[in-house]
C-alpha cells in the first residue's frame, strides 16, 4: 500500500545525510572532545558535539568550588564523552571529568618536574584547607601554609590564587598534598642569605612583628627571626609587649647583639631613640610637681610615667598620710593621671621616686590646734587587729586603742575586742599625741575614772584595809577588798615575827587586817603588809602607854593594855 504522506529524497540529500551521520564517526567513548553549547535551561547545558544526539550536562559542572558558573550558549567547552548514543539514543557527557583528566595531566607534569603550580584554596577544613588546582581538589595541610606562621587567620587566603608545590599525588585515590610552604622556604633562604651577608651589630633594619610574648616581640626580618626583650621595646617600663607593637606591625629595629654561628638575633626598638635619661636632670627637678600616668598598681606601690619618658613609682608609705594606707587600687585607677611631687631622681635604677600624700599638708602638723590630750571624743572603728583597734580621728590620720586600754578590768579586755567591729561608734580618750613619730594613742577605759585609784583616794598608802583570802599559795595571800579591788600580801609580810610568817596559819574567806604598802601597776593589785600592820599598832602603844625611860617592856604594856581593855 502506498503511503500518500511520504516524501521523496533525491541522490543527492541522500548522500548528504549519510555524509552527516559520519561527520565525526572519529570521536570514541571515554575521550575527551570539543562540543558547542546549544542551550542552558532548568540547570542543564546541552552540548552538540556532532553525534547524531546533543549531550546533557548539569550546570554545577562549570562552575570552581564557590564560584557561580562561566558558561553562555555559543560557547564551546572541552567535555569527556562517557557513552555514545545509548540505547535510549542519548550522548552521555561529562564536563567535570574533562577538566579532571587534562588536570591531572598537567599537574603530574608539574609534580614530576618540581614545578610551580597555583591554586585557590575555597574552603577551610581540619587542619588545613581545601584548595582548586584548576578544577582538581587538594589539601594544603595548615603546617604547610608559610615557614614564618606569621598569618593570623587563614581566612585571609580564601578564594585568592596562591604559588603552591606539588608533595604527593595519587591518582588511584584522587589525593594531592600540596604545600606553599616549600615555596617560602627558598625565598627565605635566600632572603637570609642576602640579609647575613649585610647585618652587624649596630645596623638598624627593618621588619615585622611576627609574634608577640610576655617577655618580648619576635621581628621577622625576612629570611631571620629577632627577638626584642620586652625592656628593649620602650624607654619607660611596660607591662606587656602588646601595649606597644601589633602583629604584622611594620618596625625599624637595632641590632644589638647577633650570634653568627646560631643565627641569633638580639634587637631593640628603644635603641634607635635617644635616650631621655641622658637630659633627666634637665627635664625633671627633685620637690617640682609634674602630671604622670599611672602604668601600674600591685600591692606596694603605683608605677608611673612621668613626661611620656620616664618610669615613675609612688611607694605604699608614700600614698597617705595614714600609718595603715589603703590598697593603692582604691586610690588610683589604671591609666589615671595624676599630680605627684617629685621626692628623689635615682638614675642608676632609671626610676623616679614620687609622692602622692605630699601633695597635701601634713595633717599631723594641725593636729594639736584641733586635739589635746585628755581630750574625748566619739569616733568610728576603722581596723581591728590582735593587739587592738584603730579608730579615725580626722582625715588620713587614724589612732590606735591598744588592748589593754578597753577596760579596767584586764580579764575582759580580750573578750571585748572581739565583740568590736569596723565601723562601730566608740568614744575615746586621747592618752598621747606624738606628732614627730606620727602616733596617737587612745582609751576607752579611760572614759570611766579608774576603780583602783578611786579607791587608792579614799584608801591611800599606809591606810589600813580589811580583806577577804580568796586563795592562798606558797608565795602568799590574795585578797578581795571592797569595790572588788585585788590585793595581795606576800609571805614575808604575814607577820613581824619569822616563825609565824606562815601561810597554813591562814584559811579561805577569812577577813584579814592590812596596811596599804605599794600599788603594782602592772597587775594593778595593791600590795598589803600584816607586818606593817603590826609595826604601826606596837609603835601607838609605846608612844600611848610607855616611854624609853619608864623602863617596862613592850610585853608589859601591851599586857596592861589588854587587862585595861
Amino acid at each position: 500500500m502506498e503511503n500518500n504522506n511520504s516524501q521523496n529524497i533525491s541522490n543527492s540529500e541522500y548522500e548528504t545525510l549519510i555524509s552527516n551521520s559520519f561527520k565525526n564517526s572519529n570521536i570514541k567513548e571515554k575521550t575527551i572532545t570539543s562540543g558547542k553549547v546549544v542551550s542552558i535551561e532548568n540547570d542543564i547545558v546541552t552540548i552538540d558535539v556532532g553525534l547524531k544526539s546533543e549531550g546533557r550536562v548539569p550546570l554545577n559542572e562549570f562552575s570552581r568550588p564557590g564560584q557561580k558558573p562561566e558558561i553562555s550558549v555559543g560557547d564551546t567547552t572541552e567535555v569527556f564523552v562517557e557513552t555514545l548514543d545509548s540505547a535510549n539514543g542519548e550522548t552521555k557527557l561529562s564536563r567535570e571529568k574533562a577538566v579532571k583528566q587534562k588536570a591531572w595531566h598537567d599537574l603530574q607534569d608539574s609534580f614530576n618536574n618540581n614545578t610551580v603550580v597555583t591554586g585557590i584554596p575555597f574552603n577551610r577544613v581540619k587542619g588545613g584547607m581545601s584548595v582548586d588546582l584548576n578544577g582538581v581538589t587538594a589539601f594544603l595541610p595548615g603546617s604547610q601554609i608559610d615557614t614564618r606562621q606569621i598569618i593570623k587567620d587563614t581566612k585571609e587566603l580564601l578564594n585568592k590564587p596562591i604559588e603552591l608545590i606539588i608533595l604527593k599525588m595519587d591518582k588511584y585515590r584522587g589525593n594531592i598534598v600540596v604545600s606553599r610552604k616549600a615555596i617560602t622556604e627558598n625565598e627565605l633562604k635566600e632572603q637570609r642569605k642576602e640579609l647575613l651577608s649585610k647585618i652587624e651589630e649596630g645596623s638598624i633594619i627593618e621588619g615585622k612583628v611576627k609574634n608577640l610574648t610576655d617577655y618580648g616581640a619576635f621581628i621577622d626580618l625576612g629570611g631571620l627571626d629577632g627577638l626584642v626583650h620586652v625592656t628593649d621595646i620602650s624607654w619607660v617600663k611596660i607591662n606587656n609587649p602588646s601595649e606597644v607593637l601589633e602583629l604584622n606591625q611594620q618596625v625599624k629595629v637595632k641590632v644589638l647583639k647577633f650570634d653568627e654561628e646560631l643565627s641569633r638575633l638580639s634587637l631593640g626598638i628603644k635603641q634607635i631613640l635617644d635616650n631621655p635619661w641622658d637630659s633627666v636632670n634637665d627635664k625633671v627637678k627633685v620637690e617640682n610637681i609634674y602630671k604622670a600616668k599611672v602604668n601600674a598598681v600591685n600591692d606596694n606601690q603605683i608605677n608611673l610615667i612621668i613626661n611620656d619618658n620616664y618610669d615613675g613609682v609612688v611607694l605604699s608609705n608614700e600614698i597617705s598620710w595614714l600609718k595603715k594606707p589603703p590598697h593603692p587600687s582604691k586610690i588610683v585607677n589604671l591609666n589615671d593621671e595624676i599630680e605627684v611631687k617629685v621626692l628623689e631622681i635615682d638614675e642608676e635604677k632609671k626610676k623616679i621616686i614620687c609622692s602622692l600624700k605630699q601633695m597635701k599638708d601634713n595633717p599631723w602638723n594641725k593636729l594639736k590646734e584641733k586635739f589635746n590630750v585628755n581630750d574625748d571624743f566619739e569616733t568610728e572603728i576603722v581596723n581591728i587587729v590582735d593587739f587592738g583597734i584603730f579608730v579615725k580621728v580626722q582625715d588620713e590620720i587614724d589612732g590606735m586603742v591598744h588592748v589593754s586600754d578597753l577596760s579596767w578590768d584586764e580579764k575582759e579586755c580580750d573578750s571585748l575586742l572581739k565583740n568590736y567591729k569596723k565601723g562601730d561608734k566608740v568614744k575615746v580618750k586621747i592618752l598621747e599625741i606624738n606628732v614627730d613619730k606620727e602616733r596617737i594613742s587612745l582609751g576607752i577605759k579611760q572614759m570611766d575614772s579608774d576603780p583602783v585609784q578611786d579607791f587608792l583616794n579614799s584608801n591611800p598608802l599606809k591606810s589600813k584595809v580589811t580583806g577577804k583570802i580568796k586563795s592562798i599559795d606558797d608565795k602568799g595571800l590574795s585578797l578581795e577588798l571592797d569595790g572588788n579591788i585585788n590585793g595581795f600580801i606576800k609571805k614575808s609580810n604575814l607577820s613581824k615575827d619569822k616563825n609565824e610568817q606562815k601561810t597554813e596559819r591562814f584559811a579561805i574567806g577569812e577577813n584579814v587586817d592590812s596596811i596599804i604598802i605599794s600599788l603594782d601597776n602592772k597587775t594593778r593589785s595593791l600590795n598589803l603588809s600584816i607586818k606593817e600592820l603590826e609595826i604601826k599598832d606596837e609603835k601607838e602603844a609605846l608612844s600611848k602607854y610607855g616611854s624609853s625611860d619608864s623602863g617596862a617592856s613592850l610585853g608589859d604594856i601591851l599586857s596592861s593594855v589588854l587587862k585595861k581593855k
